[in-house]
Parts: C-alpha cells; structure tokens; sequence
C-alpha cells in the first residue's frame, strides 16, 4: 500500500464501477483497477478507459457477471480478457497473468495469483498501479515516483521488455510524449534504438494507431525528435528523414495561441512532404482510412495560399477545390509566418492576413448552384451532351462572379 487513494474520484465512485468490484471481490476473489485509470488519476488527467485485474479465471468471471445480469464479451478468453457491459459502462477484466514464452509480437502467457508476477509482465512503471476495491493505490514498480520525476521507464529490463513485444518502442515514445518530462529514460532509449529494425515486423494497423497517438499528445515535439535521435522514426515514417519535424514547435505554439486542438494529421501533415504520389504510398504502406487517405491526398494537392489574394478569389477557389486540403495548407502557413508581437511591423501583417484567409476558409460553406439540367430542357434544349456543356459555362460564369447571379438572371444568358 502506498498510502495514496483514488476513493474520492467521480469515476471509482459510479455506480457500475462498484457494482463489478463488489461482484468480482467476493468470495475471496481479489480484484483492482490496473493503468491508465490509476495513472491518470494520480496526475489528475480525465479517465475514459477502466481496466481491470483479477485472482478470478475468465469462465469465473464470466459466471458471476451473467448470474448478476452483466453482460460479457468473450473480447480475449484466450489470453484472460472478458469484457463485461454495466449499464452501459464498458470494463476490460483480465486474470492475473505471467509469461511463458514471448516471440517479440505476442507471449504465451499462464494464469496467476501473484499481484508482482502480474505488474512486472506490463511494459511501462507508470502503467504498472493497481488500486484495490476501496480505492487505495498498490504501486509495486515504482510507478508514482516516476509520475512524480515525469520518467518514463520500463519496468525492470528494458531490453526484455522491449523484446517481448516491439510494439512497446513506440509505446515508450507515445508515452514520453504524453507523460514525460526533460529526456527519455537513457536504458528505454538505447532498447528501442536497438531493436528499431524489429518495427519492420509489426502489422501497419498497429504502427499507425501509436504513431496517431502520439501524434495527438499536447507536444509530441521532444518525443519526435529522439524517435529522430534513435532512428524509429525512420523505420516508420520514412518520408519524414528528409523533409524533417522541425515544423512541429512552431505548429504546437501556434494551435496554442490560436486555440486549436491537438490534430493529429495537421502534425503529420506538417513532417511530410506535400507530394501526392508518396503520400498515397504512404497511405497504403500504413493502412490510413478512406478519410485520412483523402485528407493527405488534398492536403498535397492544394494550391499554395498567398497573404494577398483576396477573400473572393478564396472562395472561388474553395468551392473548386474543397476546403479541407486547403484549410490544412493555410494552417501550415500559419504557423510558418506567426511571430511574436515585437517582430517587424510586415511581418506581423503577413501573418494576420493569412489567419484572415484561413478563418474565412474554415466557415467557407460551399454554395448550391442554382440551374439545374431541368431548366435548360424547359427553355427548350434537348436533352445531350450540350446540356451539360451549357451547365458547366453557366457555372463558370456564376462562380466568376462570386455567386452572385441568381437562377433567371443566369437563364437569362440563354
């Protein structure tokens, strides 16, 4: 025990939450909250996600969540993970585990009793905390201490650790940029350099959602920098070795200032190069959705945005192009050309004229053109290809006069 407690949290306190607890700490069962939830809570950051950890074997869980009327999932039986649904809260439970035999992606794992057993198989101290069913905190790995320092640090050897599972080199890296202060750990970092090429061996899926991740946190920029230092980030994000993450201070300084919220593809976006054709490699090589996939593809292909164009010329390009490639470009340029207020006079002026052009940019609604193929066949032109001929010059001529003509004075044209 450590003498620190989470009874006190909104979260320990719901409803669900004690109704489980109580469920699986009956009959001499012992079950406690375990990571993140703790974690979080002891640096007084908001807990979505409640793992738990239990003496119980899965069907025991499962027989006593289903004669309580709990829902359960059968999420990972196989590894000791039953997932039960309370009144709509979602809780993962999962028996105390040791390894048996690890191949670098995965363990054969057995089931267990001892609490030290279960915490020294997790990857990071700060992940390693439990509290028990009256909400006090069991710390057997030296995880508050390193909450307290801002270290991120594997629990015990680092070069096992890592080799258990390679993910946990971008975990490390995700986590330092969340959670850590000053430098990586010195044994974490020199594990992760070594073992970097091991990365190659990972499924992209799962490369992409820590590269996400950490690219969400509030100032991934020290965490991309020794991920640099270390050469993962070149096992990974290739394209980003020449183009460079040296955008990244100024971006997160800037979505400060300007109240952004931390955007993951904007930050990627920022460390590649613009170029469609990597882009759309690299979107394939890492598995990105349809969604991301479309956002870089605009991004590379927007038109560069000069302080001086006007806000109807904006929006004319706007509706042709789309907005959203446009918008990411405008905030790259942003962030390029803020600077501080005792900067030159131009300066300065460049840099209110663009977030000008990108506030008009990012509440630009594309409008509806007013004529359609019906019309046109009213007015007596056959249905064919000089209906849409005749359309698309009618368009032209309504965007070039900024919208404005309304549908008979741009029948009138006929």
């Amino acid at each position: 025990m450590t003498g620190i407690s989470v009874a006190d949290r909104d979260w320990f306190q719901a409803e669900p939450l004690t109704r489980v607890m109580a469920l699986l700490n009956a009959d001499g069962a012992e079950t406690r909250v375990a990571g993140g939830a703790v974690r979080n809570s002891l640096m007084n950051l908001p807990v979505a996600d409640i793992d738990l950890a239990t003496t119980l074997l899965p069907q025991e869980v499962i027989v006593r969540a289903t004669e309580a009327g709990i829902k359960t999932v059968p999420t990972g039986i196989d590894h000791g993970t039953v997932t039960l649904v309370a009144d709509g809260a979602v809780f993962e439970v999962t028996t105390l585990r040791r390894d048996v035999k690890s191949h670098g992606r995965h363990a054969d794992v057995a089931f267990g009793s001892d609490w030290q057993e279960d915490a020294n198989r997790r990857d990071l101290t700060i992940n390693g905390l439990y509290a028990d069913g009256q909400g006090r905190v069991i710390d057997l790995v030296d995880g508050i201490r390193d909450i307290e320092s801002g270290t991120v640090r594997f629990i015990g050897d680092a070069a096992a650790r890592v080799e258990e599972d390679y993910l946990r080199i971008l975990r490390f890296f995700r986590f330092f940029a969340h959670y850590g202060k000053f430098r990586p750990d010195a044994d974490g970092l020199r594990a992760c350099a070594r073992a970097r090429d091991k990365l190659t061996t990972l499924s992209a899926e799962r490369i992409w959602s820590e590269l996400k991740k950490l690219l969400a946190a509030p100032d991934p920029g020290r965490a991309l920098l020794w991920m640099r230092q270390s050469g993962v980030l070149t096992v990974v994000l290739p394209e980003s070795e020449k183009w460079g993450i040296d955008a990244i201070p100024d971006l997160v300084e800037t979505g400060k200032a300007l109240g952004w919220k931390p955007d993951p593809m904007l930050r990627l976006a920022a460390i590649v190069p613009p170029d469609a054709e990597r882009l759309s490699a690299m979107a394939t090589r890492l598995r990105l959705s349809k969604s991301e996939t479309a956002m870089l593809d605009a991004f590379a292909r927007a038109p560069a945005i000069a302080e001086t164009m006007a806000g109807t010329a904006l929006d004319r390009l706007l509706y042709r192009e789309g907005k959203g490639g446009i918008v990411t470009k405008l905030k790259l340029t942003v962030s390029a050309a803020r600077v501080e207020p005792d900067a030159r006079r131009d300066l300065i002026e460049r840099s209110m004229a663009l977030q000008a052009l990108l506030k008009r940019a990012e509440t630009f609604e594309k409008p509806t053109f007013p004529v359609t193929g019906a019309d046109l066949v009213a007015r007596g032109l056959e249905a064919g290809p000089e209906i849409g001929e005749k359309l698309k010059a009618l368009e032209t001529l309504w965007i070039d006069r900024n919208f404005a003509l309304s549908r008979d004075e741009l029948l009138a044209r006929l």
